[in-house]
């Protein structure tokens, strides 16, 4: 075999290790810094022409541990981005995700609401700004990446209430 190629497919193969494991820490933070299983729920990020949603369920219906564990992490994280901090995903991710400092700037133009939804809740991220809602969108597609929800990463055509 070429040594040009088993050279590649060694550097190939430990990336998607480095990628498995990277995977693996963010589940491992993400149950820590939300205080649910990733196992037992599912999040989805939603991209809406003003801004888009997080959005979080239990699996199963009858876990009203995860759902109440969901809407409690929710709330604080509507009230802690509102207020510029971001730390959560920066624990969960082990770094600052893209589109935070224009959203921490712009903190004043950009709202996030909590609701409560079946099965869990949801943050609803809204603006009027060009550039947060830029901002927003690359902070979205990020957690789509990371988190390997499956997202869409366009805007989403659904009415958004």
């Amino acid at each position: 075999m070429n040594t040009t190629l088993l050279v590649g497919l060694l550097f190939g193969a430990l990336g998607l290790i480095a990628q498995d494991d990277h995977h693996t820490t963010v589940d491992k933070r993400g149950d820590h810094v939300m205080g649910f299983s990733h196992e037992k729920t599912i999040h989805h990020f939603r991209l809406y022409a003003d801004g888009g949603a997080i959005e979080v369920t239990a699996n199963d219906s009858k876990d009203t541990e995860s759902r109440d564990q969901i809407r409690m992490h929710l709330s604080h994280i509507a009230v802690m981005f509102a207020g510029g901090n971001f730390q959560a995903p920066m624990l969960i991710h082990d770094q600052v995700a893209p589109g935070v400092p224009t959203l921490q700037r712009l903190r004043a133009e950009v709202s996030y609401r909590f609701e409560g939804i079946p099965d869990g809740g949801l943050v609803r991220i809204a603006t009027k700004n060009k550039e947060a809602l830029s901002a927003i969108d690359e902070f979205l597609k990020f957690q789509i990446s990371d988190h390997r929800t499956g997202d869409i990463l366009d805007l989403t055509k659904e009415t958004v209430k």
